[in-house]
């Protein structure tokens, strides 16, 4: 796919309502008042006693299913993306709110413009790593370029080239300034998705023009982020689906370097059917196949519509195919052409994905 322009584990707790969980909704009814008064007092106070019981159960319960319908309705953390500034978090609370469910996963992109844009620019970690922090439970995944220029791509010379200059310790400082500026932001436990689409022409930090050097450097580049003090970061190694200009699996840098195993999918050639996805060579059934032999999880970094237009079975079948695999998230292109809220070209998908990702 084009490169976007600069625009947890197991499932939530069971949806639950007062019918559903009887005893917690009565646990605190208060017992029967004896007493020597007259009656009519025994009667009033239990009035107001029981009258007093219904408002606190109420709105006990009705707080219970407020916070049962702001629950994703699946246990995969998701999310969107719109922009890797300050209007992506925008765009992602819009996002949530339109869903009325929990959206748990930012998505951003670092620029590949230069080198010092791969250490991180204020404008993408300072909203990103405020957004992390806000709640424990959120995921930020950040998409970073092994060369730069990232885009428009080198040739083929000039980029084996910079791979090896890469795997020989040429670009250290910035992937470990990188690190660092994550760190200083509470950002310690970061996914990274390094060089992604590695096995297309898309991007100068793919990996055909010499996979042993990319693999070498993006080891290093691993070793490097790893080493600075309060790092949790993950590191996503994510292909385009398809073979293009190589097979992903050749550019496979190890277990000891990769956390989650994702892939980039769009309804788009090779294949024109989600059975042409799912069997095509290094197509979905061998992404998975390939991260359970390496006791990986899954992720969809990019998914979205692409060639095929307003495309709500596509919708149906990647819900389908998410939650029946070990998937650590996902996160839907929400712009033209690929998206369903952002993307006003795509009104029969975007209906879809709400009904199947929002509440329900």
């Amino acid at each position: 796919m084009e490169a976007p322009t600069r625009v947890g584990p197991g499932p939530p707790p069971k949806r639950v309502n007062c019918a559903d969980r009887a005893n917690a909704c009565t646990a605190s009814r208060p017992s029967e008042v004896t007493t020597t008064r007259r009656a009519d007092v025994v009667a009033a106070v239990g009035v107001l006693l029981v009258l007093s019981w219904l408002v606190v159960a109420s709105s006990r319960c009705s707080s219970d299913n407020e916070s049962a319908a702001r629950r994703p309705p699946d246990g995969v953390p998701f999310g969107a993306f719109g922009g890797s500034d300050h209007s992506g978090v925008d765009a992602l609370a819009r996002f949530a709110s339109w869903l009325g469910t929990t959206v748990t996963v930012g998505h951003a992109y670092l620029p590949g413009q230069g080198w010092e844009d791969i250490e991180g620019p204020n404008w993408a970690l300072d909203p990103w790593s405020a957004w992390r922090a806000g709640r424990p439970n959120r995921m930020l995944v950040i998409n970073v370029p092994m060369v730069a220029p990232n885009e428009p791509p080198l040739r083929d010379q000039e980029t084996a080239q910079e791979l090896r200059r890469g795997a020989a310790g040429e670009y250290d400082r910035h992937f470990h300034r990188l690190a660092q500026r994550l760190v200083e932001r509470g950002a310690t436990d970061t996914i990274l998705v390094l060089g992604w689409e590695m096995n297309g022409t898309t991007y100068s930090s793919r990996c055909s023009p010499d996979a042993q050097a990319w693999k070498q450097y993006w080891r290093r580049i691993v070793t490097i982020m790893r080493v600075v003090p309060g790092q949790r970061f993950r590191f996503d190694f994510a292909p385009v689906r398809g073979t293009h200009a190589i097979s992903w699996q050749a550019c496979y840098p190890g277990d000891d370097v990769v956390d989650i195993i994702g892939m980039d999918a769009y309804d788009q050639a090779p294949g024109s059917t989600f059975g042409d996805f799912v069997e095509q060579p290094d197509g979905l059934r061998a992404h998975a196949a390939f991260a359970a032999a390496h006791g990986k999880p899954l992720s969809f970094p990019e998914w979205g519509l692409y060639d095929y237009g307003d495309n709500p079975a596509y919708v149906r079948s990647m819900h389908a195919w998410i939650t029946t695999h070990d998937v650590a998230y996902h996160t839907i292109s929400d712009y033209c052409p690929h998206g369903v809220l952002a993307c006003p070209a795509n009104p029969q998908s975007s209906t879809v994905y709400r009904d199947l990702f929002g509440v329900r």
